[in-house]
């Protein structure tokens, strides 16, 4: 029998079974790379968050390196420390000390694309001089929700377990104001409300001061609290709505924006808005003809919301570094002020 042309058909097999064998080991040696434990990642970068100016004072508070861990957020490192210009991530200016030029913009040394930060919690009706800083800012720190860095005085957050008693009620309406102006809208709607509504009357403009501490408790007492803006623009909605009157234990009866901007933020059955009513005497039917079965009803959000507000400067500056890497470089407000006062 001639056997002479199974030499190659054998080798071929040889070669085949090698290669198989071959592959299969390599797919092997790929799936035990895939499974092995992967490195640690490295670590990504600490940005540094230089405040210019702190607001309302010229002695910043203690910044230690783990300021921004107590916020939740890390490798985040705020200073107040001016040497710092040229090398710092992003640097922060809060607008009232350059309105009352307090502080002034280091224009001739800010560093090629190094992002700046206008940084306010006012209302645009308490806000001056932005036409003098047009294309100069990137991004925008404030309550206003299209902001690059949105802070708000407070939101509500879950919250699980017992809500806490409401304190007891014994009086109607309270209001705590130091800027009483006859031209505000919030001056001209007490002035309806008075002869319908009894409203005790806090604050600097009676002089009935109330301590830091004493405010909620005094409030708590009351069942409506007067949650009057001094001003009405998009979003501005402050710690009178937070503070004074949800963390109070009480009812706000609201002026500010729009009752659906309200509803962003809270549950429609948690506030009275003026806008509901036709005029300031039927408000006060309102509030002082309901009874206690629809009074409770305002605080049914209790049961599985908490007040949580953001009143920390370091707070509020340690969520520059939360939003940082999300943030477009290349933006500029070239006219701040147009954006602000829409």
């Amino acid at each position: 029998m001639n056997n002479a042309g199974h030499g190659p058909t054998r080798r071929l097999r040889g070669l085949g079974v090698l290669a198989g064998v071959a592959l299969l080991a390599a797919l092997w040696l790929l799936w035990l790379l895939g499974s092995a434990p992967r490195g640690t990642p490295a670590p990504q970068p600490t940005i540094t968050i230089l405040v210019w100016h702190w607001p309302f004072t010229d002695q910043p508070p203690e910044l230690p390196s783990d300021t921004c861990t107590r916020y939740g957020i890390a490798r985040c490192h705020l200073s107040a420390n001016r040497s710092l210009l040229a090398s710092a991530d992003a640097v922060v200016f809060h607008h009232r000390e350059l309105q009352t030029r307090r502080s002034h913009l280091p224009l001739a040394q800010r560093p090629r694309g190094q992002p700046w930060v206008w940084a306010s919690m006012e209302s645009p009706s308490h806000t001056h001089g932005l036409s003098h800083l047009r294309g100069i800012f990137n991004w925008v720190l404030s309550y206003r929700r299209d902001s690059d860095i949105f802070v708000p005085y407070g939101r509500l957050e879950p919250h699980w377990g017992p809500s806490p008693p409401l304190p007891a009620k014994s009086r109607v309406a309270a209001w705590v104001v130091s800027n009483f102006q006859e031209r505000q809208l919030r001056a001209r709607l007490y002035r309806q409300l008075a002869p319908h509504l009894r409203v005790d009357v806090f604050g600097r403009a009676n002089g009935r001061l109330l301590c830091a501490s004493c405010l909620v408790p005094t409030v708590a007492q009351y069942r409506f609290y007067l949650s009057f803006e001094n001003s009405q623009h998009r979003d501005y909605i402050t710690e009178k709505f937070w503070r004074n009157a949800l963390v109070a234990g009480t009812v706000p009866v609201v002026l500010g924006p729009p009752r659906a901007t309200y509803e962003a933020f809270a549950p429609a059955d948690a506030f009275v808005h003026v806008d509901d009513f036709g005029s300031a005497q039927e408000l006060a039917a309102f509030l002082t003809g309901m009874n206690e079965s629809r009074y409770q009803r305002f605080f049914a959000w209790r049961d599985r919301l908490r007040v949580r507000l953001f009143t920390d400067w370091r707070e509020r500056f340690c969520a520059i570094c939360d939003r940082y890497p999300h943030l477009p470089r290349s933006q500029v407000y070239e006219d701040l002020e147009g954006w602000f006062q829409a």
